[in-house]
């Protein structure tokens, strides 16, 4: 080397690793039910849209259902709406396999219509799973995605039990990939994956498909161990995480966007997140939070009793409101431990929507009138086969009992194989109602809530309507309790809704 030459050293590349942000879905449908308004949200997008994230989750699960349900609000012109303020953003969206956003099985032909609309609603990125991990049942929605040229991300459901291996989510990998998807996700979505299993799976799928299959990864936060599980997936090679703005985080909710950027600092890995703009965003929703107090949950820390339960954020919350509002909150625990004896007899599905809803409310029901003194229509159905199969045997005393309650006889095809074209049927009935547009969009709506969509129809010209607390009552200290949260004596009216129908049941308290 010539004396005085000045020597260089380059730095090595780091790994840039890709984050969706959830805080316009997943997250606010974790801490407070899904009732968070779009215009609440708007605000936020434009720094959303220019912070780096690799997508933007903001339709699908519950918001189609809560925008109908609760705020008055067309989830077809919200998706719009997100489509016009974030125009740089892949926008991406939760959807249900054969289930759609509704809790039934559909036909093919409304499976192809609602993916094109969606479509051309704005949607880019489809995150397809199916509740079962029944591969059948997510065929036919991955092929749509891939007919109108959008991102399909095949899901594997992660769950525990005595017959989960990672060589079977290995298999549930290839049978994925088989079916042209463009990237796997794997969801947690009760915060049961461990560091350990995160860094196992992750990195048998590419070992055995090619580092070149793209691994996103999904968690909640409810346990306290998935940080460090997002950490080993990614030291094993996940090429994506999801995370929600501090703001709106923990508790049954995620993991915090920014907590993912500081994590990795000094790792070969890195977000090129902008900092300044994560900033903006927690703002803004540390600003809209305090607004939904009375919907938010009463999971605020650590639970390491998921593990046992395996409810997932969603659902906890969800549950809490509903217990609440009808005077039997303080049955909450022992709901939650009647969860996974429910889930043992069924065959061990994961517990993902329906099937989280399907197997907790058969748990309500056996807590607050014996176990399977009443089965629900979709317990027994689920028991039947009629939502698909389940990695484990069904327990045969329960599988008769379903058949003598339905006349119904079990079944071992992909249940929408067994339904009929429904499109023209829908469409005449939905068209029929009050208000009703003649969309497809509205058929659609009504395809999935038909005992919601009516009401909304109707009601729909007046507007949106925001159910978080005014915030002159913010101003003013307004800290009231939410309702149903005092003991209550006399009978309980317990309301489940399921395929868009009420299922009222009264029992005696114990």
């Amino acid at each position: 080397m010539t004396a005085g030459a000045e020597t260089t050293t380059t730095a090595p590349a780091r790994r840039e690793i890709g984050v969706t942000e959830l805080i316009l879905r997943d997250a606010h449908q974790s801490l407070m039910a899904t009732r968070m308004a779009l215009e609440d949200m708007v605000d936020a997008c434009a720094d959303i849209d220019a912070a780096g994230y690799w997508s933007v989750e903001c339709w699908g699960g519950a918001t189609y259902d809560a925008c109908i349900r609760f705020l008055n609000e067309d989830p077809w012109e919200r998706l719009r709406t997100f489509r016009e303020l974030m125009p740089n953003s892949r926008l991406q969206m939760l959807l249900r396999g054969q289930n759609l956003l509704g809790y039934r099985h559909y036909e093919d032909g409304v499976v192809d219509r609602f993916v094109e609309k969606s479509a051309e609603n704005g949607m880019d990125v489809y995150r397809v799973f199916d509740a079962l991990n029944d591969v059948r049942n997510v065929r036919h929605a991955i092929a749509a995605v891939r007919r109108v040229d959008k991102h399909a991300q095949g899901t594997i459901c992660y769950t525990e039990s005595p017959l989960h291996t990672v060589e079977g989510y290995v298999q549930m990998a290839r049978d994925l990939m088989d079916l042209g998807c463009d990237s796997l996700c794997i969801k947690d979505m009760a915060a049961l994956l461990k560091p350990q299993p995160a860094y196992d799976i992750v990195k048998a799928i590419k070992d055995d498909l090619g580092q070149d299959v793209r691994i996103h990864v999904h968690c909640h936060a409810t346990t306290g161990v998935t940080l460090v599980s997002l950490m080993k997936a990614i030291e094993a090679g996940a090429d994506v995480v999801d995370t929600a703005i501090s703001s709106i985080s923990l508790g049954p909710g995620h993991n915090p966007t920014e907590s993912l950027v500081e994590m990795l600092d000094g790792t070969p890995y890195t977000t090129d997140l902008d900092g300044e703009r994560l900033l903006r965003i927690k703002d803004h929703f540390a600003t809209v939070r305090p607004r939904y107090t009375q919907f938010m949950s009463a999971i605020t820390g650590v639970e390491t009793e998921i593990f046992k339960s395996q409810i997932p954020g969603g659902m906890i919350s969800n549950m809490e409101s509903q217990l609440r509002q009808q005077g039997a909150g303080d049955r909450l625990k022992e709901v939650l431990e009647e969860v996974p004896r429910v889930r043992a007899v069924a065959g061990y599905p994961p517990l993902v929507t329906p099937s989280s809803q399907i197997v907790g409310t058969q748990a309500v029901f056996n807590v607050l009138m014996g176990p399977y003194k009443v089965l629900t229509a979709e317990f027994a159905d689920l028991m039947l086969g009629y939502y698909g199969a389940t990695l484990g045997e069904r327990d045969p005393e329960i599988v008769e009992a379903a058949r003598a309650q339905t006349k119904k006889e079990p079944i071992d095809v992909r249940p929408a194989d067994l339904l009929q074209p429904e499109w023209d049927r829908l469409g005449a009935e939905a068209n029929d109602l009050e208000g009703a547009d003649g969309s497809d969009e509205d058929v659609l709506t009504y395809a999935m809530f038909p005992g919601v969509a009516p009401v909304f129809f109707a009601k729909r010209p007046e507007g949106p309507r925001n159910v978080g607390l005014d915030p002159a009552e913010l101003a003013a200290g307004d800290q009231s309790e939410p309702a149903g949260k005092g003991p209550v004596k006399g009978p309980i009216n317990y309301a489940v809704t399921l395929d868009g129908a009420e299922h009222h049941v009264t029992v005696e308290r114990a």
